[in-house]
């Protein structure tokens, strides 16, 4: 091999792994599971108003600094000061997130929340969000996030993310044993916000992330990609590198699930590197794993 022709293998293989820069913006999504101080069990012993384990924290930075998004979507997280101390020591190990927003649940504590490398232009908190379940007035408990972020500086561009949360399927009522009425009125409170906020209002890309509780087919999730025929989002697809979609791991029934990832805008879609995402980490940390996509945008120049 000549000297010029092994200079450009070497560059070759250089630039295989180097990251598109000005080019990618990766968007991560991750459920932390109980990101804050709750009874739990640990080591064996029950242990009441406890925080995360050092253990399981470590196993969640791990994943986090594996895949080194630009954005990350969180939920699960407790207070502020929880959502500090990620993002100090994610900055320990060299990624920093200058940029960050919180929405309070109704509850204050599992919250969801975002991170962010490139810069944040404006924030929402959508706390009034209300639907009729049965004979009452209930309000979406984790309320949704709103977070507009600069992605191109020539003319300047906005990405809109809307951070999900949706009910779980635990409930304590015989009429909806698996709180599927209450998660479908939550995601018909959040879809008109959303058009409101999006279509309404002229804005074409936009990215709803987060853990929706509910399968990619289920009619939650449905109301996030039509209404009649008003075309709204489409669910991004993905998969580890054994092939894998299941993102949940539901211990006390042994059940895996897809139900966290991505719905993004007709436009939006397009921008998706191969038009699909990827799911990775393992169940150290979280009952859940990391399911991120890289979109082709222009980045801002002060991208940290």
């Amino acid at each position: 091999m000549t000297c010029t022709l092994r200079i450009a293998v070497l560059l070759g293989c250089l630039f295989a792994v180097l990251p598109l820069a000005g080019k990618d913006v990766r968007v991560a999504t991750y459920n932390l599971y109980n990101y804050l101080s709750v009874d739990r069990l640990v080591d064996g012993h029950w242990r009441p108003d406890y925080p995360k384990p050092e253990a399981e924290k470590r196993a969640l930075r791990s994943t986090i600094l594996s895949v080194r998004p630009d954005v990350l979507a969180l939920q699960e997280v407790g207070p502020p000061e929880y959502l500090e101390e990620l993002q100090a020591d994610l900055a320990a190990g060299g990624l920093h997130f200058p940029h960050s927003a919180q929405m309070p649940s109704i509850d204050g504590q599992r919250n969801t929340a975002l991170l962010s490398r490139i810069p944040i232009q404006s924030v929402v908190h959508h706390d009034d969000l209300h639907f009729k379940y049965f004979d009452r007035q209930e309000r979406v408990k984790r309320g949704l996030l709103e977070v507009d972020l600069i992605i191109g500086k020539n003319p300047q561009q906005t990405l809109r993310m809307f951070v999900v949360h949706l009910k779980s399927r635990y409930s304590k009522n015989s009429e909806d044993p698996d709180s599927a009425k209450w998660r479908l009125s939550e995601a018909e409170a959040c879809r008109r916000r959303i058009l409101e906020r999006t279509l309404e209002s002229g804005t074409a890309l936009y990215c709803m992330a987060g853990d929706f509780n509910d399968y990619p087919q289920s009619a939650t999730l449905r109301r996030f990609y039509q209404r009649g025929d008003l075309l709204i989002g489409q669910a991004v697809p993905a998969m580890d590198d054994r092939g894998e979609v299941w993102t949940h791991f539901y211990k006390k029934h042994g059940v895996y699930s897809t139900i966290d990832g991505f719905v993004c805008s007709p436009k939006l879609f397009t921008s998706i590197e191969r038009g699909q995402g990827s799911v990775v980490g393992d169940l150290a940390g979280s009952d859940h794993r990391m399911v991120y996509i890289d979109l082709n945008l222009p980045l801002p120049a002060d991208r940290k």
